[in-house]
């Protein structure tokens, strides 16, 4: 029997199934077809998309019988540093701060940002724009910079073109990839809740975003056909193309003759003057490095200008019954899928804002946030001018932020013992002063690009609409809300959303994913729309990362000489997927490899993923001469202040700035249960902002400023 696929699912048995056929253009004969293995019938995420077919006939759209290529001929491989050995941490710690790094792989080229003209050494709040964090190097994790990267980059010609196999051929399709690897197999995490997920994006839009493109909507330049059928001719398409090719019979994009899905490159320094043009292509970020809330506050002078309200040190804010909402995006009709001028289209200090409507909520959450503590800060402080008051309540904002992102996110994805043990995280009361200038803090491309995507794995496909006592009434499907926040205003959105993200499961972190984004993406009413999944392997190789092999190498496990030798990570049956796909092991992308390792016990990640992930929140801590715990920055934390900032929880951030939630669980991104029941907002810790008012103003206590 051969499964064939169909319009929305796995068909009856017909001539042929989806072809594997590789590069930029239009398929070969010579494709590669997993879906005729005897394999298939024994992958259970096709046998979940069989069963869907039984119950759901679709018609099925038959293409030509593949033909399988010979196998490859043996490649030498290409030989790459190893910076450790294995069976040994990646990092080192050696006290505060001092844990060994791996080198950057690119040395110091020309910056592609004018650095500052001069940097104040005693200079109280870091920058907007992330300059002059690092006193010797001012530009590094500003906005505008290069990624950094760990392994050198792997370009066709060694300069830019996307890769090829070592074979010479074209790699598979990304979107073939999606299929056969990365299905949809719904399996709820069991012990974390949606907002988990729902954090990470929060922390990787405050550290990451590419140059020229924004991640939130479709690309307004077009590499395919007006009808999509098929990629425009090389000579005809813009330069930043690279199209995503669409297997012929697709399930879900065939049955509309969809042959080609858009994808445009990222901007590249040599695309900004600032390259050379022979050297290795580097990609650059538009927003700051740090974990400083730009998403909220802004990475460049101009816009964060632009959302503060120049009194009482507030952000700018819109209100309705009686609630703050983030100001009117100017350029709403681009920026949103509204459906008519009632709806609402946010400007923040990052372009995604509006994406989908978990980010959004979040980000609403925050700028409150920002306001309360402004208001506070003025009671306490009424001879603090507006400029204060804003520095002072996004310093506080930010150092709230970092520790809950250090404290209780991390430890899950990563293990508290693992992130103690490498200098990540300390038990310690008081500062730590880990601050190491020579430390590069600007992200990494093995993080950005894969590691971090892995996580995409834990969206789900539905956002539950949760009453205050913990009952869901109902739900929104996730691609019918994509750049629509109208909902967060529509009856008492925000918070049942709210409630939902903190009850809500997220999905386990696999190697399955939601249709939702691998089918619908920004489909904006229409049938079908991106994949995300396939977008995130195409990403990998327009930015040059280099192959799964190289990252296996450089995190300490062995190179693999034969697809077999990856069976000390990966499944036996992943691994005869990826013989079916690929044409040599050195092809495998990274994205694509390190989503299919086991899990480092305690973590939520394999080994390879790991290794950036640990090194990134190594970097994005002690290459932050600002960071909240640091006793050496030019404004410190008091010893007080700290202690009760080490009292902020995610569960706070809900109770002090959602409409009217009454009650969460002190830890919010577990399940409400008996070791954490829900509790009314009033008997969650709280931090005792006292500790910033100046002995000059004394004024009677108020709960209105929280308590011990």
């Amino acid at each position: 029997m051969v499964i064939t696929i169909g319009a929305a699912g796995y068909g009856p048995p017909a001539q042929s199934s989806i072809e594997v056929f590789h590069g930029y253009g239009s398929p070969t004969a010579e494709a590669v077809s997993y879906l005729d293995s005897p394999l298939a019938l024994q992958d259970h995420g096709l046998q979940h998309a069989v069963q869907h077919a039984v119950q759901h006939p679709v018609p099925t759209v038959v293409y030509h019988s593949p033909v399988r290529p010979l196998p490859p001929p043996p490649r030498a491989p290409v030989a790459v540093p190893t910076y450790f050995q294995p069976g040994h941490n990646f990092l080192t710690a050696t006290g505060y701060g001092g844990a060994e790094l791996h080198p950057l792989a690119a040395g110091p080229r020309a910056e592609c940002v004018a650095p500052p003209a001069a940097c104040q050494k005693t200079a109280a709040y870091r920058t907007i724009d992330g300059s002059c964090n690092n006193l010797r190097r001012p530009t590094w994790g500003m906005a505008g910079t290069r990624y950094a990267r760990l392994v050198p980059a792997k370009y066709a010609d060694g300069v830019h073109a996307p890769a090829i196999s070592v074979t010479g051929q074209p790699l598979p399709s990304a979107r073939a990839i999606s299929v056969v690897l990365f299905p949809d197999v719904p399996i709820n995490d069991k012990r974390w809740t949606l907002l988990t997920m729902q954090w990470g994006q929060i922390m990787t839009h405050d550290m990451s975003m590419a140059m020229g493109n924004t991640q939130a909507k479709p690309y307004s330049t077009s590499c395919c056909s007006e009808d999509g059928s098929v990629a425009l001719p090389v000579e005809r398409a813009p330069d930043v193309c690279y199209p995503i090719l669409i297997p012929r019979n697709d399930p879900v994009f065939a049955p509309y003759r969809q042959g080609c899905m858009n994808f445009v490159r990222s901007t590249t320094d040599a695309m900004q003057g600032c390259g050379n043009g022979y050297e290795p292509a580097e990609q650059l970020t538009t927003v700051t490095s740090f974990l400083d809330l730009s998403l909220v506050y802004g990475s460049n002078q101009a816009l964060a200008d632009t959302l503060r309200e120049r009194q009482g040190g507030r952000l700018i804010v819109e209100v309705r019954r009686g609630r703050e909402y983030p100001p009117t995006n100017p350029n709403k009709t681009e920026v949103c899928d509204g459906e008519g001028p009632g709806e609402v289209c946010y400007l923040a200090g990052d372009v995604r804002v509006n994406q989908n409507p978990q980010l959004t909520l979040l980000q609403v959450l925050l700028l409150r946030e920002h306001n309360r503590l402004a208001g506070i800060l003025a009671h306490l402080n009424p001879h603090w001018d507006d400029e204060t008051l804003y520095q002072e309540a996004r310093r506080i904002n930010i150092a709230q932020y970092q520790f809950v992102s250090y404290y209780e996110y991390l430890p899950l994805f990563l293990g508290g013992d693992n992130l103690r043990r490498h200098g990540i995280l300390y038990k310690a009361q008081g500062h730590i002063n880990d601050y190491r200038e020579e430390v590069d803090p600007s992200v990494l491309q093995g993080h950005a690009t894969a590691a971090f995507r892995y996580f995409h794995s834990l969206i789900a496909g539905h956002l539950d609409l949760v009453e205050e006592h913990r009952q869901a009434y109902g739900r929104l499907r996730f691609s019918d809300v994509l750049n629509r926040p109208s909902v967060l205003e529509q009856g008492d959105g925000l918070d049942d959303l709210g409630r939902g993200l903190t009850t809500q499961p997220e999905m386990a972190s696999d190697q399955w994913f939601t249709s939702e984004i691998t089918d619908f993406l920004f489909r904006s009413g229409r049938p079908f729309g991106l994949d995300l999944r396939a977008i995130d392997v195409q990403r990998g190789r327009d930015h040059g990362l280099a192959s799964y092999n190289d990252y296996r190498q450089f995190c300490g496990l062995k190179r693999a000489h034969s697809f077999q030798d990856f069976q000390d990570q990966i499944s036996p049956e992943n691994i005869e997927k990826l013989a079916s796909l690929y044409l040599h092991p050195d092809d495998v992308d990274f994205t694509v490899g390190g989503s299919l390792e086991r899990h480092v016990p305690g973590t939520e990640a394999g080994p390879t993923f790991n290794c950036m992930l640990m090194e990134q929140f190594y970097r994005a801590r002690v290459g932050d001469r600002y960071f909240f715990e640091s006793g050496n920055s030019p404004n410190p934390f008091s010893p007080e202040q700290l202690d009760e900032i080490r009292k902020y929880s995610l569960s706070r951030l809900f109770c002090d700035n959602a409409d009217n939630i009454q009650n969460m669980q002190p830890q919010a991104l577990n399940f409400p249960a008996h070791d954490n029941p829900l509790t009314p907002c009033d008997q969650l810790p709280t931090p005792d902002y006292r500790a910033w008012q100046e002995a000059v103003a004394a004024h009677r206590y108020s709960p209105y400023l929280g308590k011990k």
